[in-house]
């Protein structure tokens, strides 16, 4: 994370909290370097989503276990499929489970957090944390296998229990953040004029938390990825298609061989992505941090 001392000075004195951050995140390499490499990612993922590339995952070929050559690039597997598409098109996969999972337990995390909090000290308050503390008392990948014998080889069985399971963490932390506005003077002001309570939390209370879902956010994308990749491995992930986590779990016959262009391609794919998503999840979690931008 950024030591660097920022001279907010040279701002105007009402700029915004966003204003100031993106002030801040400019003139952190770190994080922008972080974002430049997810962002060549991201560009990835949608050329394979628009059919440019990495269409051919699934082709074979008379070449099996080949070295790297300018015809395959990072060589072929044991069965002749190309090592470098299939990593491509992984890639999309990756950004599929990241964005599907990151976004709706961030929403979910959100509502809940925020009913909670507005709430708090009620019985309202009581069921939702008993609610959490049921969810994280169970065992991540226990929870996912039974999910995905529930749902009877259903492909979103796994999007539905990372879900399900992720949205505790930004429900907690959006329960004490609403716990702090709801005695702002903002929110009285709208209870003194008869706002209905819904109202008031999600078009008054709601909207202020919005830089703590942005990093919220971003944290549930990485840990969703990194889960996928664990899940596929242990072959209760991706059903239909190939993943990073596909690729490990296939390597480990071909590095007995002696063969590794699959686990190192996977691997090195997988840890530039995590590293990358890290810097720039730092690096905004730094820079939106209200003590550090006021």
């Amino acid at each position: 994370m950024s030591t660097e001392v920022i001279d907010f000075s040279k701002m105007e004195k009402g700029d915004s909290l966003w204003d100031k951050a993106w002030y801040k995140f400019k003139r952190d390499s770190m994080g922008k370097t972080g974002a430049i490499i997810v962002l060549v990612y991201f560009i990835i993922a949608l050329g394979v989503w628009f059919g440019l590339w990495g269409t051919a995952w699934s082709d074979t070929s008379d070449l099996l276990q080949a070295d790297p050559s300018w015809q395959h690039l990072i060589g072929t597997n044991q069965i002749g499929q190309d090592v470098f598409t299939r990593v491509i098109y992984s890639t999309k996969v990756a950004f599929e489970v990241g964005l599907v999972v990151a976004v709706f337990s961030t929403i979910l995390g959100a509502i809940l957090g925020s009913v909670s909090g507005y709430f708090s000290g009620t019985w309202i308050d009581s069921i939702i944390l008993w609610f959490m503390g049921v969810l994280d008392s169970i065992p991540f990948y226990l929870f996912v296998a039974a999910v995905a014998f529930a749902l009877k080889e259903n492909p979103f069985a796994m999007h539905i229990a990372m879900i399900s399971t992720f949205w505790t963490g930004t429900a907690r932390v959006i329960r004490g953040e609403v716990i702090k506005l709801k005695g702002q003077e903002f929110v009285e002001a709208a209870r003194s004029i008869g706002v209905r309570e819904n109202k008031i939390i999600f078009k008054h209370i709601m909207p202020n938390t919005s830089h703590i879902l942005l990093v919220q956010g971003t944290i549930a994308f990485v840990a969703a990825i990194k889960s996928e990749v664990i899940l596929s491995f242990l072959g209760m992930g991706v059903k239909d298609g190939v993943s990073w986590g596909l690729m490990i779990s296939e390597s480990t016959q071909d590095i007995q061989a002696g063969h590794f262009n699959n686990f190192i391609a996977s691997s090195v794919f997988l840890f530039v992505l995590v590293i990358a998503f890290n810097m720039f999840s730092d690096s905004m979690q730094d820079a939106l941090d209200p003590k550090k931008v006021s």
